[in-house]
């Protein structure tokens, strides 16, 4: 199949489901209503709360919900087939992880900008809204430093991607000022300033290499280990106008500026999907998933089509920033959609490398020789990177072998191999670390929620010393983690986890949806919120029966606390909702669902 078909295809699906679907929703289930008092207007106070111009918000929002997996999922979810992976990042974003993120952002607007577990106390009382707390932190943890570990692995011992992504931080907190001080509301002004600067980056990376600076941004694992905790913790503490909106909606010009590159190229070069529609491995048996194509596609696909994480962005940072209750449908729905794009796009540049180039990339050399298959166009492109490319698993190596192995065949560009897959491996950085600042101020905020209850005085959210204790004490826990290589033990629980977050947060959606007496539109949270429960308690169910012989009880004992978290919440949900149902509640006030 033409990969350029492939675009079409997927730029029209979610085109056409953006305007239709997205509005339908927006207009006549959420009723989105611009006049009405928003959070950041109400709370205003220059550090959480501050209202930000819509674009701005766009870029982001989607800087935060956009991490590791748009990209790396649908990479190694490319081992079934293209075909599976297409059809899920399509119909799931359009109907699920879109619908996911806007009614999650409505509710947290609406309810003052309160966080997923405070929503669930309100909506769900006082034990849900304590199981949802304990859900929310644990998996959020996981999280941090499960995404910590592909930064990490690809800017060790390499001072170019470190320069690069390092550069972006002093950019970001100079445009912050420029905006807060020099040049108020020169959004755009501040934009092509901000890009030139971090293109500027790009361009000085090389040649710090072999320099004195290059041996000073020289780390090892370790060490960037606790750089990124620290970074985490700067980003959770500091006014958010100063470092994580600006260097989250520059990133994201960045980010989009490389994939709209990576179409144009497909467009020019018009590769071909080499992997086939379907391969063998949908019946399990694969080098790089073992289990079959359901439901480990939907859980290896994770943020391309639907992702639990992205309720923690949808009641964190954003729902305090939002000028206009309209301005969700763009941000909360489009946001998503942009996100399945940039996942359809990374499963085409997974799928024009050779078949075997593929596995042989994705697979250890032991599981590789068991497949026999023979690398075609791999030993060629290892010389020209200059690096062995082969038994690198884990997604990241391949996505930037296939986003440059697109770009090198555009006549005049072979020569420059090896900056395009340096480069791409520190795209992959930068898109991933706008998901671990954002993440980390969300721990913040849930993590004081939570605390709060039990001690007064934490509860205060315009006190210094809760913001840095907080902030600090979430830093401390992800960076552990990340520093130890303990997670590592427990990543195979991220992808379930996620997913059953974004069943956690259907279920705390449809119960808003309840409470506003919008009964007759509650398929849409409830189809999916079943589809994606379904797949990851069968998966956990799978894992359990993996880590039980392999004599890993504290991932079975993970897996079991995560599935009877997810049964205790559904079930009360269900009453709930039959309570609500018979007597539904429609009076909302001006800013909080009631």
């Amino acid at each position: 199949m033409n990969s350029i078909v492939l675009v079409i295809i997927g730029a029209l699906v979610l085109i056409i489901g953006y305007r239709l679907y997205g509005y339908f929703i927006a207009s006549k289930v959420l009723v989105l209503d611009g006049t009405k008092e928003v959070p950041s207007k109400v709370h205003n106070d220059g550090r959480d709360y501050v209202p930000t111009n819509k674009w701005v918000l766009l870029g982001h929002h989607f800087a935060a919900i956009a991490g590791a997996g748009p990209l790396i999922g649908p990479v190694l979810a490319a081992q079934f087939g293209y075909l599976p992976g297409t059809l899920w990042i399509l119909i799931g974003g359009v109907l699920a992880g879109a619908v996911h993120d806007m009614v999650l952002l409505f509710a947290s607007v609406r309810h003052d900008g309160q966080s997923i577990a405070e929503i669930a106390r309100d909506t769900l009382g006082e034990k849900m809204g304590f199981i949802t707390s304990i859900s929310v932190i644990f998996i959020l943890i996981i999280t941090m430093a499960g995404l910590g570990l592909p930064i990490v692995n690809s800017l060790y011992n390499s001072p170019w991607g470190t320069f690069t992504v390092g550069f972006t931080i002093p950019v970001a907190i100079f445009i912050g000022i420029y905006l807060k001080f020099i040049r108020p509301g020169k959004i755009a002004e501040a934009t092509v300033i901000g890009m030139l600067l971090i293109l500027l980056g790009v361009y000085l990376g090389p040649s710090i290499q072999h320099t004195f600076l290059g041996n000073l941004l020289t780390f090892n694992a370790k060490q960037l280990s606790l750089i990124l905790a620290l970074y985490g913790f700067l980003a959770a503490a500091l006014p958010v106008w100063l470092l994580l909106l600006p260097r989250d909606y520059l990133s994201t010009y960045m980010k989009l500026g490389v994939i709209g590159a990576l179409v144009i190229g497909i467009i020019f070069v018009r590769p071909t999907l080499q992997m086939p529609a379907v391969t063998k491995f949908v019946n399990g048996g694969g080098p790089i998933i073992p289990g079959k194509v359901f439901p480990f596609l939907f859980i290896t696909i994770a943020c391309g089509a639907l992702s639990g994480f992205h309720a923690l962005i949808s009641t964190g940072t954003t729902p305090k920033l939002i000028n206009n209750e309209k301005d969700i449908l763009p941000i909360g729905f489009g946001s998503m959609l942009i996100e399945s794009f940039i996942a359809l796009m990374a499963l085409i540049a997974a799928t024009v490398l050779p078949t075997s180039d593929y596995f042989a990339i994705n697979s250890t050399p032991a599981l590789f020789a068991k497949l026999n298959m023979i690398p075609k166009e791999l030993p060629m492109l290892s010389h020209l990177v200059g690096e062995n490319l082969a038994g690198r698993p884990g997604g990241s190596v391949s996505l930037a072998v296939g986003m440059s192995y697109v770009f090198y065949k555009i006549p005049g560009l072979k020569s420059l191999m090896s900056y395009w897959y340096h480069f791409c491996i520190m795209f992959e950085a930068l898109f991933i670390l706008t998901t671990i600042d954002s993440g980390t101020r969300i721990g913040r905020y849930l993590l004081q929620d939570l605390l709060g209850k039990v001690y007064k005085p934490f509860s205060n959210k315009n006190s210094w010393f809760n913001v840095i204790f907080f902030s600090g004490l979430m830093s401390l826990t992800w960076g552990y983690l990340l520093y130890t290589g303990n997670i590592s033990t427990i990543w195979p629980l991220f992808g379930t986890a996620n997913q059953m977050l974004a069943t956690i947060a259907f279920a705390i959606g449809t119960s808003v949806l309840f409470k506003m007496g919008k009964g007759k539109y509650v398929p849409i949270t409830i189809i999916p919120m079943a589809f994606a429960g379904t797949a990851t308690v069968c998966a956990a169910i799978e894992n359990i029966m993996t880590y039980i012989p392999q004599n890993k009880i504290i991932l079975a004992v993970l897996s079991i606390v995560l599935v009877v978290m997810i049964a205790v919440i559904l079930i009360e949900s269900i009453r709930i909702w039959i309570r609500d149902y018979y007597k539904p509640s429609k009076t909302v006030s001006n800013n909080v669902v009631k």
